[in-house]
């Protein structure tokens, strides 16, 4: 039995993630705010565990599932927060605004990660931090968002420098999610493509296990898709 944890996966890439996963036979443990939609997700081979990645007991929960489990093959750092909505200049953002997001998409990450790091060595098992352009790129009102997504980039690289861990940030690029039209809210983003399109990539790299580092999803699809 194959197991793996996906923060944030009631919607989205995370339950595109999910659904290719036990497609494939896998157990998957995920969590989300939203109860009742997390609760539409749950079936066999799903564990579900309703809260917010940044709640340490929340957190706590997760890993004492894995233990229940008994072994960890994949982790997907997914869960994200914008920040402040709508999106804003640094010059209105003040340092408890930045520290709220950094602990979503930065800080939870990596207390799961040290929490579950020895289920994942015992398994040879790999780490995804999913990341985005804004990590790499300096686009006006995402400076909240791309610097804890760069931050995340940073530690992933850093767990994988440390103790050997098959640890990748991937930029999915832009999808057709709730948390991508809340950054653009009234805009058509229909042109956008399904999160579904991309993970094909994203399972690439637990059958291949490239070399850690920072990848886009789109230059590991394999050929044909």
């Amino acid at each position: 039995m194959s197991v793996a944890l996906i923060t944030g996966g009631s919607a989205g890439l995370g339950l595109a993630l999910l659904n290719a996963l036990t497609e494939q036979g896998w157990t998957v443990v995920t969590d989300g705010r939203d109860a009742e939609r997390l609760a539409a997700v749950e079936r066999r081979g799903v564990v579900a565990v309703a809260g917010d990645v940044a709640d340490p007991d929340h957190r706590a929960t997760l890993v004492d599932e894995v233990r229940r489990l008994g072994r960890l093959d994949l982790l997907v750092h997914n869960a994200s927060s914008l920040g402040p909505l709508p999106l804003r200049p640094l010059q209105d953002l003040s340092v408890d605004d930045l520290r709220a997001t950094w602990d979503v998409n930065a800080g939870a990450p990596h207390e799961l990660t040290r929490g579950l790091l020895q289920w994942l060595i015992t398994a040879e098992g790999v780490l995804i931090s999913v990341s985005s352009d804004a990590a790499v790129e300096h686009y006006p009102t995402w400076g909240a968002y791309g610097s804890a997504k760069a931050a995340l980039d940073h530690l992933t690289g850093t767990w994988a420098a440390e103790v050997g861990l098959l640890a990748y940030a991937v930029d999915p690029g832009d999808l057709r999610t709730a948390l991508h039209q809340a950054a653009y809210p009234g805009e058509d983003i229909s042109d956008r493509p399904l999160p579904a399109t991309v993970v094909p990539g994203f399972l690439e790299i637990v059958r291949r296990r490239p070399p850690a580092g920072r990848y886009r999803a789109v230059d590991l699809l394999p050929a044909g898709v």
